[in-house]
């Protein structure tokens, strides 16, 4: 492939040519910690790096300054990554890659590392998989290096910044969820009434007010009869995804299938309930684009006449009523089948009128509307820093320009 003009090949893929390939212990110390999880605390006054997502807290530090993080060994070998500027401490399997020359920037250093540490570790070794990761191959390991600081700061920059963007609407994100879930408990137990309804909530029985249907046993249904695509979907527990279906990932049937039990072809308003595996999932089926049908591990349940609006109903069974039904069935041990004969016993609270029922229902549908657009702003979001990564990295795209020698 013919590189483009003021382009190289480098073992570390096409660069500019003002870029150069640099070993990391060329540029900075490598150590691993020495502390162990035993000095962990619930409320330590300085982060414990630990070799997982997730950080513990501890009483003191070891260590203060700019460093770059990753794990040794164990789960996450070569995934986890940490950036740090500040007092900290280390497990003794985590590496600590600091003291970075005046030759590069240690922020600029994690985008790179963090990038592309699994290939230049995979590029050392014959194996299909790494185990565990030695202080030389992390020493061994090159990354590019624009000419200046100034430029490598000017990278870490713009991807620190699409970071700060990701991380808001994370944070923004779990505070709505939080909101909801503080609604849903008011609301859905007649705590906080809407304006303009009164009157006492009526106690209601799943086996007065619903039908429960499922697939009778397999009804001779393999799964070699899954298909990957067609005009029928089979929806099963596995796609019910934040309450929802994950259309894009059901399997399909043959029509003869479809066809066998009408009590099981799925309708729009549907609210769908898992009784096998991990029991108690709840799905609202919200659209409906192609006929579907069910496994034999999920109950559909409709109300009988008006005795529940459906979107009221399936809140119910998001929120800690239907939770606590649960956990009174279990008696405080593991459940992998939720039977027909104990679930009609559900006994649950609901206003007389199906208007009060609707209005609640809308009020957590918005609530989850907006929800579902701050999430896809924020794979949107996600898919940019991946693209910015993909140009900046490479100096595919420079935010600093080449400094002319003549100049």
């Amino acid at each position: 492939m013919e590189l483009k003009e003021g382009y190289k090949q480098t073992e570390v893929g096409v660069i500019p040519e003002d870029w150069e390939p640099q070993r990391i212990d060329s540029h900075a110390s490598i150590t691993t910690g020495a502390k162990n999880t035993q000095d962990r605390v619930d409320d330590g006054a300085y982060p414990f790096f630990v070799r997982s997502q997730k950080v513990e807290r501890i009483n003191s530090f070891s260590y203060e300054g700019e460093a770059v993080l990753t794990a040794g060994d164990g789960v996450g070998t070569g995934k986890v990554f940490h950036y740090i500027n500040g007092r900290f401490d280390v497990h003794q399997r985590v590496y600590r890659i600091s003291d970075f020359d005046n030759e590069l920037s240690g922020k600029y250093f994690f985008f790179q590392f963090s990038t592309h540490f699994f290939d230049r570790i995979m590029s050392m070794t014959a194996k299909s998989s790494v185990d565990s990761v030695r202080m030389e191959m992390i020493a061994g390991m090159q990354i590019p290096l624009p000419p200046t600081k100034a430029e490598q700061e000017a990278i870490a920059e713009a991807l620190s910044d699409a970071d700060a963007l990701i991380e808001s609407l994370e944070q923004l994100i779990a505070k709505k969820r939080q909101i909801k879930q503080g609604a849903m408990q008011e609301l859905l137990t007649g705590q906080k009434r809407l304006p303009g309804f009164s009157g006492e909530w009526e106690v209601k029985r799943l086996a007065k007010t619903a039908t429960l249907k499922a697939r009778i046993g397999w009804q001779g249904l393999t799964t070699a009869e899954y298909l990957e695509s067609g005009d029928y979907y089979l929806v099963t527990g596995i796609d019910f995804l934040d309450g929802y279906i994950d259309w894009e990932n059901c399997a399909f049937v043959e029509e003869p299938r479809y066809k066998q039990d009408k009590n099981i072809q799925l309708k729009q308003h549907d609210v769908l309930v898992t009784k096998d595996g991990t029991i108690g999932k709840v799905a609202l089926v919200d659209e409906l684009d192609k006929p579907a049908t069910l496994n034999s591990g999920v109950f559909v349940i409709r109300p009988i006449g008006e005795s529940f609006n459906p979107e009221f109903f399936y809140y119910l069974l998001c929120s800690e009523v239907f939770i606590e039904f649960l956990e009174q069935l279990s008696a405080g041990s593991t459940i992998n089948h939720l039977y027909q004969k104990d679930f009609v016993t559900f006994v649950y609270k609901a206003p007389a009128t199906i208007e009060e029922q609707t209005a609640i229902a809308e009020i957590l549908s918005d609530m989850d509307a907006e929800i579902a657009a701050l999430e896809t702003k924020l794979a949107k979001a996600r898919q940019v820093k991946q693209g910015m990564m993909q140009e900046l990295l490479t100096g595919k795209i420079r935010l600093i320009q080449r400094e002319d020698s003549h100049a």
